[in-house]
């Protein structure tokens, strides 16, 4: 079934800045806007080296985000959104930076709390300030999308938020701000942009209009992330690993990810293994559990990676399973430090986020997915 028929709707950001040394062009594009209060949220890494964005005006640096951010993190962001009375909010560094700045764009003054607005389209009224999201991985494709996720401290959950307001007004993507990015997280986060692209052209949703850029997505990771991983300052692998990051970012809001997603989320809420980690882990797992559901498209995927085509479950598993591992990827999750009494609990949990799940090509049930688990224990 190609899903041919079935309607689609595709956002972009209102403009997209990308390449190489582009990262100043945004404080062009702020003063050109008129924008003189500028909110930046990032992590402290990133927050030392906010002058690359060219701000002028009144920048205020909220430099807290961390990894898998929680509820009590979104309160943080937001006291500070309210405090900077910014016109431009600016999301700088990972997902987790740019998911807070959409966040915090439609709530800061607003009535509405996170409560309202977790799911989708419950986001009442546009902002009233412009966002701006400036990547410096590649894995997340957040400044592409109209999604926004933290974790509830209490239940461990993801509490996911879509909405057209958080789409940004612009996205720089500047491959030279990820030259840092050391190995393992490089890795990491290039095989989270590659599920973002394998989960949607594998899903049962999937489209092909979304199809192009979810296996060219693929065919990027494919080329250039050993390249990036031997050697953090080429260029030309960068750029490429920043383009299928934003490729993965366009296929998650028509189409959106599945199963690995899944799997991949307890990890981080629970045992706080970076989201790019949980998904690299998890990879190998999904895609062979889901081959006899989509032979043809797995094909597509393996020869996109410069792997051996194949149909057979192991033999798809080991092929993605050396793929990883030869990034040097920890693909053990007892070598993460999870521990097998907490399999059955995680996979309760991956099991009940059914908006991704029923998403995926073939059912996976609760035992399915703890049986997963153990394979990767």
């Amino acid at each position: 079934m190609s899903n041919l028929d079935r309607p689609i709707v595709m956002v972009r950001p209102g403009l997209i800045e990308f390449g190489t040394g582009v990262a100043a062009k945004l404080g062009t594009w702020a003063e050109s806007k008129g924008f003189r209060r500028v909110l930046v949220i990032s992590d402290a890494f990133n927050a030392a080296r906010t002058d690359v964005l060219g701000l002028a005006g009144e920048v205020t640096v909220y430099g807290e985000v961390k990894a898998e951010p929680d509820t009590g993190d979104l309160d943080r962001v937001l006291s500070a959104a309210e405090a900077a009375k910014a016109d431009l909010i600016v999301g700088f560094g990972g997902g987790s930076a740019m998911d807070l700045a959409k966040l915090a764009a439609v709530l800061s003054g607003s009535s509405q709390r996170l409560t309202d607005v977790v799911g989708a389209g419950k986001v009442a009224e546009p902002r009233e300030v412009a966002l701006a999201q400036v990547p410096t991985t590649s894995g997340t494709g957040s400044e592409a999308g109209i999604r926004a996720l933290v974790t509830d401290p209490e239940t461990k959950a993801k509490l996911a938020v879509e909405s057209i307001h958080m789409l940004a007004d612009i996205a720089v993507i500047d491959p030279a701000l990820t030259f840092t990015v050391p190995p393992k997280v490089t890795a990491a986060t290039g095989v989270d942009a590659l599920a973002h692209c394998v989960e949607a052209f594998t899903n049962r949703k999937a489209h092909p209009a979304i199809d192009i850029y979810a296996i060219e997505g693929a065919r990027l990771v494919g080329r250039y992330l050993a390249r990036a991983v031997r050697d953090g300052n080429d260029a030309e692998a960068r750029a490429g690993l920043s383009l299928a990051s934003l490729y993965g970012g366009y296929c998650l809001g028509p189409v959106n990810t599945a199963g690995g997603h899944a799997l991949a989320y307890p990890l981080g809420t629970r045992w706080h293994v970076a989201h790019g980690a949980a998904n690299a882990l998890i990879f190998p797992h999904v895609l062979a559990f889901n081959t006899p559901a989509v032979p043809e498209k797995t094909e597509a995927v393996l020869a996109a990676l410069g792997l051996p085509a194949s149909r057979e479950i192991n033999s798809v598993f080991d092929a993605a399973h050396e793929f990883c591992a030869s990034l040097d990827i920890e693909m053990s999750l007892r070598q993460l430090g999870v521990l097998a009494n907490d399999l059955g609990t995680m996979a309760d949990d991956a099991f009940a986020i059914r908006r991704l799940l029923d998403n995926n090509p073939r059912d996976l049930s609760r035992a399915d997915i703890l049986a997963i688990y153990e394979a990767a224990f």
